[in-house]
């Protein structure tokens, strides 16, 4: 059973008289463990299918599932308990809250379930040696270079023990050097057997892929796997 399906799913908006298909029939399947990229120019449709398969959207048309279960009606409420459970979101601009700690920002996920705090300091000290910043737990946002910032956010993302890792453009504000090294660090937890999709149109991310789905004017074009 694949982690996420969609079924000829479409995201359709309307503008005045007309509608406008960011995302037209889309059929995709994800399996556990899977290392998936979106890829596709601007205006393709990728942060659409990004919204849908991160259950921060519904479809207007198909259905969507995940684990097995149809999610394509779900009400926000109930999206949110499920992308707390099973996503971990990693964004292109960090969005950690630059008035808290290293690692205040990596356990605040585990505050919103409710862990004691104990366990969430010691849940996500864990996760932040993980990524080689042991020494930064206490600086904050401002203090850390960009690529800090991004093992940061990484590291938060996978406090909830998710199940699905997705990334937005996740090397988008660093260096070459930097972004190497993030992707790496996706690899690594990847092969640990999470979910990894990231979303990107840069060829060189995309590589590090088993799976590259191709996005075009809305449309899923191609899947290559490696």
């Amino acid at each position: 059973m694949p982690i996420i399906e969609l079924r000829n799913v479409s995201k359709i908006y309307k503008m005045g008289d007309s509608e406008v298909y960011a995302l037209d029939k889309a059929n995709l399947k994800i399996e556990k463990g899977d290392f998936v990229a979106i890829f596709g120019p601007s205006g393709s449709g990728k942060s659409t299918l990004m919204h849908l398969v991160g259950c921060l959207d519904v479809p207007t048309k198909g259905r969507i599932f995940l684990e097995g279960k149809d999610i394509s009606n779900f009400s926000e409420s109930e999206l949110a308990t499920i992308r707390g459970k099973t996503i971990g979101f990693v964004f292109q601009t960090f969005n950690l809250l630059r008035t808290l700690t290293v690692l205040e920002n990596v356990a605040l996920p585990l505050t919103f379930q409710g862990v004691e705090i104990n366990e969430r300091k010691k849940k996500a000290m864990k996760l932040i040696e993980s990524v080689g910043l042991g020494h930064r737990t206490n600086h904050r946002p401002t203090e850390l270079s960009g690529g800090e910032q991004q093992r940061v956010a990484t590291a938060r993302a996978l406090t909830t023990e998710p199940k699905i890792i997705l990334a937005d453009e996740p090397t988008g504000n660093l260096d070459s050097k930097t972004g190497k090294k993030i992707m790496e660090n996706l690899k690594e937890i990847n092969e640990k057997g999470k979910t990894v999709i990231i979303v990107t149109h840069d060829s060189s991310l995309a590589s590090y892929a088993d799976k590259i789905v191709y996005l075009k004017d809305g449309k899923i074009e191609k899947e290559e796997v490696k």
